[in-house]
């Protein structure tokens, strides 16, 4: 069960009231514009409701509501900031975020800023011709803005930024360049342009849509994206590397290991397969991204690996689908005592970001609870508490395109109560292994990993699971699971690698009978 409370949040979170603006008439799709502050956002907006950020994300009357669209107008987006988790959370609960996380993380790219300056060169050129000077700002509200000279440059950044209010600045050398582009808050928005954003955001209310085009590419060449300093927690050995290599060229596939220094090549693929650890916040998501606007199979997808690396998600995402997990609060500054009192003690306390048990600990008194917290506070307004649940060993499911791949047992490292026992300096020490055929797997592990991985996606996920007796509760969902030559592959061996292929070859195959159906 995971549990979210609060007592009434302090003034440091400034607002608390919920706001009704207009309408009193039920729509079919709730739409709320989420803020700092009600203030924040002065416009009166028939139908729309303005709620405080903080009342967002700890009230349990949000949490439960369903199918609304949210506008999120904080201050800030920076990772995780309060911003960061309203639209973090808004996909959890399966509302609709503007903008999004993947928008949240194209906005801090200088690297996709630079492609786009690229993309939108001769617009942009034409667009701002008859600027006088050598600098120049675009702010664009809902994809419009106020000069009609502007429109077709607002609306496509808008496409590529779908944030609801973007300030975008240009410089001028021999020609315009696009400097920076930044989400902005209501509060933020000059006076004089006040009465034209209330329209636009009327229009965009209306159910307007941006879409966005997709390439369909035919050739059958693949990147995988590796880190050769990557050694001991990397998601694959060399030797399973290689084997993947080889089982992609049995298909027809030509595969190239390549590193975060060729960004630049990415478009020479037709499909991408990251096999380095990732994070939203580095160069692995961005492959994802730019991969999968471009039409291309990607494999880990960038939505996978937004929602796997968090743990803030994926706890409310398994509690709202009734999957079982270890008793679960999302913890924050004002309900640490309530926490202590629903979980007791040892507790788990995790970062959202944590990976192979980094990030991850057991505390063991309200006393030493109490002198970590502000360490990881410091890092994140949301943490992950848990119930300790000791076991000798994990379970962990693979899934791939939503069927199971292979079952293994990762066992507890020496005298610790994880898989991997980290040290100091760095030579961590690893738990034994056993792999096994799925069918040996228990029954009721299998299924319930199946459940959760299908809420992530259709694509290569480990789902980690602890048993209790003959109850399974679910720990997480690993977006770039371990596939090691001589580990996970002891039971499948070459057809491991080979039943991934088949997965990138049937959805390239996918892709080409579909650019020959346009043709």
């Amino acid at each position: 069960m995971i549990a979210m409370t609060s007592p009434v949040p302090s003034l440091a979170h400034e607002g608390t009231s919920l706001r009704r603006v207009a309408s009193s008439k039920p729509t079919s799709m709730p739409t709320l514009i989420v803020a700092n502050s009600p203030k924040d956002w002065p416009f009166d907006i028939p139908g729309v409701d303005v709620v405080d950020a903080w009342d967002y994300l700890t009230s349990p009357k949000y949490s439960d509501l369903r199918g609304a669209k949210v506008l999120n107008l904080c201050r800030s987006y920076s990772y995780q900031s309060t911003g960061y988790y309203v639209s973090l959370l808004a996909e959890a609960r399966n509302h609709k975020p503007l903008p999004s996380i993947q928008t949240l993380q194209d906005l801090r790219s200088q690297s996709l800023v630079r492609l786009v300056s690229d993309d939108l060169d001769e617009l942009m050129q034409q667009s701002l011709q008859n600027e006088k000077t050598d600098d120049f700002e675009l702010s664009i509200y809902f994809g419009r803005n106020s000069e009609k000279q502007y429109d077709r440059l607002s609306l496509q950044l808008f496409n590529l930024f779908q944030s609801p209010l973007l300030r975008v600045k240009f410089s001028k050398l021999k020609k315009w360049q696009i400097r920076s582009v930044k989400a902005i808050s209501g509060s933020d928005v000059p006076e004089v342009d006040r009465p034209f954003v209330a329209e636009a955001a009327l229009k965009h209310f209306s159910g307007r849509a941006v879409s966005r085009p997709r390439k369909s590419r035919t050739r059958y060449d693949m990147a995988i994206l590796w880190n050769p300093e990557e050694k001991e927690n990397a998601p694959s050995n060399e030797a399973a590397l290689k084997k993947f290599v080889k089982a992609g060229a049995n298909m027809g596939i030509e595969c190239e290991l390549i590193t975060k220094d060729d960004y630049g090549r990415l478009l020479e693929f037709d499909s991408l397969f990251i096999r380095e650890t990732t994070s939203i916040n580095d160069h692995t998501y961005r492959f994802a991204r730019k991969a999968a606007s471009e039409g291309m199979v990607v494999m880990d997808d960038p939505q996978s690996i937004a929602r796997c690396t968090n743990k803030v998600f994926l706890a409310e995402l398994l509690e709202r689908h009734g999957l079982p997990t270890p008793k679960t609060v999302v913890l924050h500054e004002d309900n640490v005592d309530d926490a202590i009192h629903q979980l007791g003690f040892p507790i788990v306390i995790k970062k959202p970001d944590s990976s192979f048990s980094r990030g991850v600990v057991k505390i063991n008194t309200a006393e030493e609870l109490h002198a970590r917290l502000p360490e990881f506070f410091e890092e994140s307004e949301l943490l992950v508490a848990q119930e300790f649940m000791l076991t000798d060993f994990d379970w962990r499911i693979s899934m791939i395109d939503r069927r199971p791949l292979f079952a293994c047992k990762y066992h507890m490292a020496p005298g610790h109560w994880q898989v991997i026992q980290q040290e100091k300096h760095g030579d961590d020490r690893f738990g034994g292994f056993d792999t096994m055929a799925v069918e040996m797997a228990p029954r009721k592990a299998v299924n319930i990993a199946m459940k959760a991985a299908n809420l992530i996606g259709d694509g290569l996920y480990g789902v980690d699971i602890k048993q209790s007796g003959g109850n399974f509760h679910i720990i997480e969902i690993n977006d770039n699971p371990n596939i090691d030559a001589g580990v996970e592959d002891e039971v499948l061996r070459d057809d491991l690698y080979h039943r991934v292929m088949s997965v990138f070859l049937t959805r390239l195959e996918r892709i080409k009978a579909w650019g020959s159906a346009e043709l």
